[in-house]
């Protein structure tokens, strides 16, 4: 659960300078609930220039006045989400495996898609295949918008992730399962460095 101590680590990891986001995701408990554990991390967000994104819901995100929302294929639609939230808002929304999706994501004004799970994962359900990572390599190459991968990455299986065209790397038990910013310094040598020369 979200304390003080949890605030502390938070503030730590982002404090490493590679993470571009902070996406809250509380499963289970409503929004009034999130919206009274939120200040503290928003504003360890907003100190180091993180954006700070809010899980599935427009409503909270616009209450908040969080940096965007990241929408599950159930939560809304991206025109929906940026004609309550403003032209300044990210909107990401999850594509599992599936490039019509993530098209369609696209020319609904999408930011970013994000693709998976990649590998199994206990965080959340996964009713999809796994993807295979040249879904990342396909839309970099034919759209604008970064791709994210999703599900299951940890520092040492996200090399192939990166090299076939991550832009961005979603993780959550792979940081707070350890030291959070010895771990987001793993993962921010990979993106560095991702290419092994095989």
């Amino acid at each position: 659960m979200i304390d003080a101590s949890f605030t502390e680590q938070l503030i730590r990891a982002l404090g490493e300078g590679s993470v571009a986001a902070f996406q809250l995701r509380l499963k289970g408990i409503d929004d009034h609930a999130i919206a009274a554990l939120a200040p503290p991390l928003q504003r360890a967000c907003a100190d180091v220039e993180v954006a700070f994104i809010i899980n599935d819901s427009i409503g909270l995100c616009k209450r908040l006045g969080a940096d965007g929302v990241h929408l599950g294929q159930d939560d809304g639609d991206p025109r929906e989400a940026r004609e309550i939230l403003g032209k300044e808002a990210q909107i990401g929304v999850t594509c599992h495996d599936s490039r019509h999706l993530a098209m369609e994501a696209g020319e609904a004004g999408a930011d970013y898609v994000a693709f998976g799970a990649f590998y199994p994962t206990t965080t959340k359900e996964t009713a999809s295949p796994h993807p295979d990572p040249a879904i990342l390599t396909w839309w970099q190459t034919l759209f604008g918008a970064p791709c994210v991968a999703i599900g299951g990455i940890t520092p040492e299986n996200a090399r192939p992730l990166v090299e076939a065209g991550a832009d961005f790397l979603a993780v959550s038990s792979a940081i707070w399962t350890g030291d959070p910013a010895e771990r987001v310094r793993a993962f921010a040598e990979v993106m560095r460095h991702p290419f092994t020369g095989r």
